[in-house]
């Protein structure tokens, strides 16, 4: 039987439990007038997500050095938590080229909880354990947990298993942190959004936050490891006609050629962006270009003109 004392206790110390006083009348108002009380509260979360820019620049670091280090990055969560943590692992390939295997999404009660939430996975603490025992985590992986309340057994015994098999851990809150966890974690990202509209409700202004998050952590990181040039996705996985059409725009708008050369510099590189963006800057074959990408680190930009 739980201890819901105990439990209440550390729910009444969470910002995002408590009850939202400009809220309170959210059930007596007309649609425009609460979606303008939700757009209100909606623009709180940058202000937040800004305050932590020191911490989330850290863990894009450890995230870069993690990869190119030949080490795996893992997010793991419940609820919507962990939908946004395997959202962010999803979207990494087919927007920066990763290989699907380096960056992973793990979240409480499998993939089928990505769809149809269950209750209860949540406090399932040893299940972290064994989903995470599955990769054979070492010394070289990063684990990010995911947690709005900062207390979700799943995602702290997670962390606590990756810390122990020696792995680099970030832990992405919406509340205060209490130093007096037992946690040691390499980086806290606090992410203090306070009430949210509906009382409890984290997949609102938490979950915003979270994203957020996500998005700048995995982004810079990529750009870190030059998997832009300038701010155009080069790595880019053209396996749908928009991406595919995209990738023609960036020759098309860097080069000011039309689509059939684009064409023929794409079947040139084996469909990569970045080798025909080398080989048309530079004047040279596909293997050439290879070769000065691996001389300046997978870098364009570091490239030097003979």
């Amino acid at each position: 039987m739980p201890n819901y004392d105990e439990l209440i206790k550390l729910l009444n110390r969470l910002s995002t439990e408590q009850v939202n006083e400009n809220t309170i009348d959210i059930d007596r108002l007309l649609p425009q007038e609460i979606v303008k009380k939700i757009s209100e509260e909606d623009k709180k979360v940058a202000g937040v997500v800004e305050s932590q820019l020191p911490q989330i620049s850290r863990a894009a670091e450890i995230f870069a050095d993690t990869l190119k280090g030949g080490g795996r990055v893992f997010y793991i969560g419940a609820g919507t938590s962990g939908r946004l943590g395997v959202l962010d692992a999803a979207e990494c390939p087919p927007t920066f080229g990763t290989d699907p295997a380096q960056i992973i999404g793990v979240i409480a009660g499998g993939y089928e909880t990505l769809v149809l939430s269950k209750e209860g996975v949540e406090d399932q603490a040893d299940q972290a354990v064994a989903d995470l025992k599955r990769y054979n985590l070492n010394d070289h992986d990063f684990v990010i947990g995911l947690a709005a309340s900062r207390r979700t057994p799943y995602t702290v015994e997670g962390l606590k298993y990756a810390r122990a098999t020696g792995c680099k851990t970030a832990f992405i809150i919406c509340n205060r942190w209490e130093e007096s966890t037992d946690l040691d974690l390499d980086v806290i990202i606090a992410l203090e959004v306070g009430p949210e509209v509906i009382t409890g409700s984290t997949r609102m202004k938490s979950g915003t936050a979270q994203k957020m998050t996500l998005n700048m952590i995995s982004t810079t990181a990529m750009v870190l490891l030059g998997k832009t040039y300038g701010n155009l996705m080069i790595d880019l996985q053209a396996r749908s006609e928009k991406l595919a059409a995209r990738s023609r725009k960036i020759l098309i708008d860097l080069f000011d050629i039309d689509v059939k050369e684009a064409d023929q510099l794409l079947k040139e590189s084996d469909g990569s962006v970045k080798v025909a963006i080398v080989m048309r800057k530079f004047r040279c074959d596909s293997s050439a270009a290879k070769d000065l990408l691996n001389i300046a680190g997978g870098f364009i930009s570091k490239i030097k003109e003979s």
